[in-house]
């Protein structure tokens, strides 16, 4: 039987208590005052107390336990800077003008409230999720860059390995350090896509679509938003050019950073591998190559001539969005290529929500993908809940790559994938098509 307790009433009336004898308050005060706990009494510790905390572990300095030490990607990216020269490494983590579009997007992120539910079972996290007709362990995918070996010697062979292993695809970019087919053959079991800049030169991009197809990509991820080159200032202080050229500064700066010089010296010269060889500036070669009349026929081209899915990338208006997958397309990729073409561009964050409900309202069944200014797995999260379908990574596996090669991808990925799990569970949801938007609200809207 269980025996009722009744809460009591502050403001209720109490009984007077009893006078105590004038002889006696002294004896009451003494024995009314509580007994120190044995735990609170001081005492000199014994060795048997003091070993377990006595344990000191030897000190590491390899880079594979600095790697292992990392928690975050921002992390990654200050064991990156170290590492690597200061062109490259700009190279990745500038942007286009004042760099505004950049800041925006990751500031995006940061300014939502998650909406956690309660009292659900999150003892087991599944992160899978369909995308283009196949299956990727987790929502995320490694976008294409270009110059990849300039960052780090492995390059798009550490990358597409990094993502074989994780199960999740890979982009191998037309301005890559290696070729369609060595990436094939470097990860044979991987899941590779291939991104393609349309050139004036129809011939060569025909070429190009052609030997994609022949190593197996099933996805083809053609950029919309490089009609010319976009005015990245770090690359033009820097003088980046291709290959890099050696200056008094470069020299000095390289002398900081031996192992990266090292590596570089050692190894196949950098050379764009799907194309000819080229000397000059990264502008130089876009204004040159690529086509500023491209119009929505020569998507149609594409579609005719790519069998496997087609994905448009550089989405950056709820029309443009429509418009292309009325051309033909399987997928969009909102994006503003990481805020390196137009600063002050739009935020794919911010774009999501009403891209995925106007392509609900048609109906349409197109993959929406989502990349630029994501640094952490709640990140990843914060976008699927919004309506993406999948995200792609692109300087967040660069700063793993250039913090360590391939163990700095897997690294990358790792903390990627913890992110998302812890997100999730606390979310109070154990698979991605449990979330929605009203997991997220956007603070100030």
């Amino acid at each position: 039987m269980m025996q009722a307790i009744e809460p009591t009433n502050p403001e209720a009336p109490t009984a007077p208590e009893a006078p105590t004898p004038p002889g006696h308050r002294a004896a009451a005060s003494a024995s009314s005052k509580p007994a120190v706990p044995p735990a609170l009494k001081r005492r000199i510790p014994k060795y048997s107390d003091l070993a377990p905390l006595m344990q000191f572990k030897r000190p590491e300095f390899s880079r594979a336990s600095k790697l292992r030490r990392a928690s975050t990607i921002w992390e990654l990216r200050d064991m990156a800077k170290r590492r690597t020269p200061q062109a490259p490494f700009d190279y990745t983590d500038g942007a286009a003008e004042a760099e505004i579009t950049l800041r925006r997007a990751r500031q995006a992120f940061l300014d939502i409230e998650f909406r956690p539910g309660i009292l659900r079972d999150v003892s087991s996290i599944d992160l899978s999720t369909d995308i283009l007709g196949k299956s990727s362990r987790l929502p995320v995918g490694i976008a294409p860059t270009g110059f990849t070996r300039m960052m780090q010697s492995e390059g798009e062979y550490a990358g597409s390995q990094a993502a074989e292993a994780a199960r999740i695809p890979y982009t191998l970019s037309t301005m890559g350090t290696a070729s369609i087919e060595d990436v094939a053959a470097a990860a044979p079991n991987g899941r590779n896509w291939f991104q393609l800049y349309l050139w004036t030169d129809r011939d060569r991009s025909l070429e190009l679509i052609e030997r994609a197809a022949k190593a197996g990509n099933d996805t083809l991820m053609v950029t919309v938003d490089t009609a010319v080159a976009g005015a990245r200032l770090r690359d033009v202080r820097n003088g980046m050019t291709i290959p890099p050229a050696l200056t008094i500064k470069t020299v000095l700066d390289a002398s900081y950073r031996p192992a990266w010089w090292f590596n570089f010296l050692t190894h196949e010269p950098l050379t764009f591998a799907s194309l000819s060889r080229y000397t000059g500036t990264v502008a130089d070669l876009i204004n040159s190559m690529f086509d500023p009349t491209l119009t929505f026929d020569d998507l149609d081209w594409l579609r005719e001539t790519w069998k496997g899915k087609l994905v448009v990338k550089g989405i950056q208006t709820v029309d443009d969005a429509r418009k292309v997958v009325d051309h033909g397309a399987d997928g969009v990729v909102l994006s503003n290529h990481g805020g390196r073409q137009l600063d002050r561009a739009p935020i794919p964050f911010h774009l999501l929500p009403e891209v995925s409900a106007a392509l609900k309202t048609d109906n349409s069944d197109a993959a929406i993908i989502l990349d630029t200014g994501i640094m952490s797995g709640a990140d990843i999260i914060a976008a699927l809940a919004l309506g993406a379908d999948f995200t792609l990574i692109g300087r967040a596996y660069l700063y793993g790559l250039m913090a360590g090669g391939r163990a700095g991808v897997d690294r990358a990925i790792q903390i990627l994938e913890k992110d998302m799990a812890r997100t999730m569970a606390l979310l109070g949801v154990s698979k991605l098509s449990e979330l929605t938007p009203d997991h997220v609200r956007l603070l100030g809207k």
